[in-house]
Parts: structure tokens; sequence; C-alpha cells
């Protein structure tokens, strides 16, 4: 069992950074793939980014890809996103999940509760 907390949402202006953390419970985590997907009101949760549970291999949406970060520290169990230059269409709730590693959504098992990131134009 994992249990996922996200914080480090909030508001920013178009072109501003924020940096997400995902913080897991139990000694499990490094046997995970992290994953962080995204869902705007009104459609649907779309993959953002995703880390192998070691080596460091990792995976971006087309739409994030030169601007946005995953990475983790296994020993703090912990998964980051750092995003930069953030566009207003970025605005969403964040949510990191553990699983395998895909962009797919049904490929992970756990899912945090989500924290809002809303970009100002």
């Amino acid at each position: 069992q994992v249990q996922l907390v996200e914080s480090g949402g909030g508001l920013v202006q178009t072109g501003g950074s924020l940096r997400l953390s995902c913080a897991a419970s139990g000694r499990t985590f490094s046997r995970y793939a992290m994953g962080w997907f995204r869902q705007a009101p009104g459609k649907e949760r779309e993959f953002v980014a995703a880390i192998r549970r070691n080596y460091g291999l990792t995976y971006y949406a087309d739409s994030v890809k030169g601007r946005f970060t995953i990475s983790r520290d296994n020993a703090k169990n912990t998964v980051y996103l750092q995003m930069n230059s953030l566009k207003p269409e970025d605005t969403a709730v964040y949510y990191c999940a553990a699983g395998d590693y895909s962009g797919t959504a049904s490929t992970y098992e756990y899912w945090g509760p989500g924290t809002q990131v809303t970009v100002s134009s």
C-alpha cells in the first residue's frame, strides 16, 4: 500500500514556475514508477510525465516537453515536477500516481488527492 500527497500548487502568472512535490508513505516507494497527470475543468485526465523506479528514465507528454522536469528522490520517498514557462493551458488539478511506467492512467495503482495549479494570463 502506498499513500500519496501532493503539494506545491498555487497561482502563478504566465511564464512563471512552480515545483510540485509528491510525498509517499511506506517503504515500497522505490518499487514503483511514478507519474504525474492533470485534469482541467470539463476535460479528461491527461498524462504529463513519468519516471522509472530507478535509473531515472523519464517520459513526457509533447505538450510539456522542454518545460517540465520530473525527478525522484527514493531516499526521501518523494517525486517532483518542476514546471517552467507555464501557460494558461497548464491550469489543472495535478495528480501524482504510483504504478507501472507508462503514459496510461489505468496502469497506475495508487493516486494522490491532487493539487491545483492555476496560471493567469
